[in-house]
């Protein structure tokens, strides 16, 4: 236990250390936590406020898009079981407003299918009860670095063949066509456009996307691969390959 205690505290004397986070115009982040469980609410506010951030509650489904609609947070946290719907009933409601709004799941079932069943429904990230609070804000601050980079960099474009990404307006086109992608579609696909032609394996990638080992399943990499592909490469020449026993490369559909 002591131990224990000891790793707590260094986490939190890191933390303390690292630049604050805050929107481009200087003000707050805000967050939205969807939680009904008081305890776990006021505990995760307190812990964010300490960064700085504005922290607003929703109890349930209905509660949580009512408040998202009203503010537009800079990242959600939203757990999976709410007492009127579930957490991936709300995700998707919510990516109709906005496809780009970083979220974080949290829920008591700790299977690799649940994960996968979160993050299929456009989650960025999925953390299981209970957690540590250091942690959550590490990931946290990991999901809206993504954010703040794309806000501090200029109108910087990256083009490989028919496809280019803007770093500055968060937008991707190929062949003159708008598609639309998920935070962490959108990083992923920039660290490929940043690496053309070059093979990335799976640890690469989670390093650099997710910025931490996600409990060693590489297979989350393949997952998301798979939905840039079908959004980056449906009924086209394809762009992304696999490369069998190391990862993947982007390459020009024309070489």
């Amino acid at each position: 236990m002591p131990d224990l205690v000891a790793d707590s505290g260094r986490r939190r004397a890191v933390l303390a250390k690292l630049p604050r986070i805050h929107r481009p115009d200087g003000t707050p982040v805000k967050v939205l936590l969807v939680d009904d469980e008081p305890a776990l609410t006021n505990l995760v506010s307190l812990a964010l406020g300490y960064e700085g951030w504005l922290v607003d509650t929703a109890a349930t489904g209905r509660e949580a898009i009512e408040r998202y609609r009203a503010d537009r947070p800079d990242v959600v946290v939203l757990d999976v079981m709410l007492p009127d719907t579930d957490g991936l009933s709300v995700l998707r409601t919510l990516r109709q407003y906005d496809d780009g709004t970083p979220v974080l799941f949290l829920t008591a079932r700790d299977s690799v299918d649940d994960r996968i069943i979160g993050l299929t429904a456009g989650g960025d990230d999925y953390m299981t009860k209970p957690f540590n609070l250091e942690e959550l804000v590490a990931r946290l601050r990991g999901l809206l670095r993504r954010l703040a980079n794309t806000a501090e960099e200029s109108d910087e474009r990256l083009v490989v063949g028919d496809l280019w990404l803007d770093e500055s307006s968060y937008e991707v086109q190929r062949g003159g066509e708008v598609i639309n992608l998920t935070s962490t579609e959108f990083e992923l696909l920039r660290h490929f456009m940043r690496n053309p032609r070059r093979v990335l394996t799976r640890a690469q990638i989670l390093d650099r996307v997710w910025n931490y080992d996600f409990a060693g399943k590489a297979s989350i990499v393949d997952l998301y691969v798979s939905y840039l592909r079908k959004k980056i490469d449906a009924d086209r020449p394809p762009m992304i390959h696999t490369v069998r026993g190391v990862g993947y490369l982007l390459r020009s559909s024309d070489g």
